[in-house]
This record gives structure tokens, C-alpha cells and sequence, in this order.
């Protein structure tokens, strides 16, 4: 029974992904974090991502509803141009660097994909945007290696970048053991004009 509810829906968010070069910028740069705290469980790479809505656990049929909408955002807007800087974290365990560049863009460019999300009929938990890329999560009982690490992510600023797509990502969390893996269910240009 559990497989059959399990393959009737999806955990699902909005995102946008910083280009390979620059999640590899900030990758180098955390090369002495990956040494120090190796019992950190480390996000990969590819699944780095900027989350703009989280819609948690819905049905598969209900993900078609979102595409046109999402298509037809994403082939309004132009690119926002962000940077990844700093690094901070949540509650302790949870390790993050910020985001720069054009804040008020991406507030904007939020608040439209939720609007789109609830036109759809899709009900979420509504989370204020807090910009930021997850980076890792230490264990339970560890309350000093994401503090740390963060520390030394302080001074860290990365070079602008042009974001590319609106993407419409599904994971694989509370699917069993092993780490979170993210795919792309569809992603979609940024074709607005830029100013």
C-alpha cells in the first residue's frame, strides 16, 4: 500500500539554479569545509538550487497544472542577475549562503510564481522568501559544524550571473535511505526583455 501512495504523488518546488560555474566557484571555496566536517550530510552539487515555493507533497495528476502557467511566466520575465555571497545558518544544523544582486526582482518574480501556483488551485504552505542556497545539514546531536562553517563562508562573494531558467523540480525526500535527489520535472527560458 505504502509504494502505491508513494507513487501517486510528488514532493515538488519552484526554483532557480545558479550556472556550474558558479556553484563551482563557491564549491572551491568550501573544499576546507568538505575536509573539516565531513560528517556533514553535503548537498550535492547539481541539486543546488534557490527554492522560490515549496508546494510539499501533491498528487502526480496535479502537476500538469502548473506548467502553462509557469511557461508563460518564465517567457515573460527577463533575467535577474544575482550572486551568491556570504553563509549563514538555520537553527544550528542547516548551512547556507546567501544571495545577492537584484533582491526585489526575485521577491517579485516569488510572489508571481505563488500567484500562478494558487490560480492553479494547488494549496501550500504559504514561508516567507528568505534567498539563500542550502549547502549542507549537520547531524542531530552536532551544534558547532555548521556554525563554523558558515563563519567561514563570511567573506565569501561570488561573481554575478544571469539566472537562466524557472525550473519545476521534484525530490525523492521520505523516500527511504540516502541522501535527497532533485530532477527536473520541466524548466522553461527567461525570455522577457531586459531592461
Amino acid at each position: 500500500m505504502n509504494e502505491k501512495i508513494q507513487s501517486e504523488t510528488v514532493r515538488v518546488f519552484i526554483a532557480l539554479a545558479p550556472p556550474d560555474d558558479a556553484k563551482e566557484e563557491l564549491a572551491e571555496r568550501l573544499r576546507p569545509a568538505y575536509a573539516a566536517y565531513p560528517d556533514m550530510r553535503w548537498n550535492r552539487i547539481e541539486d543546488w538550487h534557490i527554492t522560490l515555493a515549496f508546494l510539499g507533497e501533491l498528487p502526480v495528476a496535479a502537476v500538469p497544472l502548473l506548467k502553462a502557467p509557469l511557461a508563460d511566466l518564465a517567457a515573460a520575465r527577463r533575467p535577474l542577475k544575482l550572486a551568491l555571497r556570504g553563509g549563514g545558518h538555520f537553527d544550528e544544523r542547516v548551512l547556507w549562503t546567501g544571495i545577492d544582486g537584484e533582491l526585489e526582482g526575485l521577491h517579485l518574480l516569488a510572489t508571481d510564481v505563488r500567484a500562478a501556483v494558487r490560480a492553479c488551485g494547488i494549496d501550500f504552505q504559504e514561508r516567507p522568501l528568505r534567498p539563500h542556497l542550502t549547502l549542507a545539514r549537520s547531524r542531530r546531536n552536532d551544534r558547532t559544524s555548521a556554525v563554523e562553517a558558515a563563519a567561514g563562508l563570511a567573506a565569501f562573494s561570488g561573481r554575478p550571473w544571469q539566472t537562466r531558467q524557472l525550473h519545476l523540480v521534484g525530490s525523492n525526500i521520505g523516500r527511504g535511505p540516502g541522501p535527497i535527489h532533485y530532477r527536473d520535472i520541466q524548466a522553461w527560458d527567461f525570455d522577457g526583455d531586459a531592461d
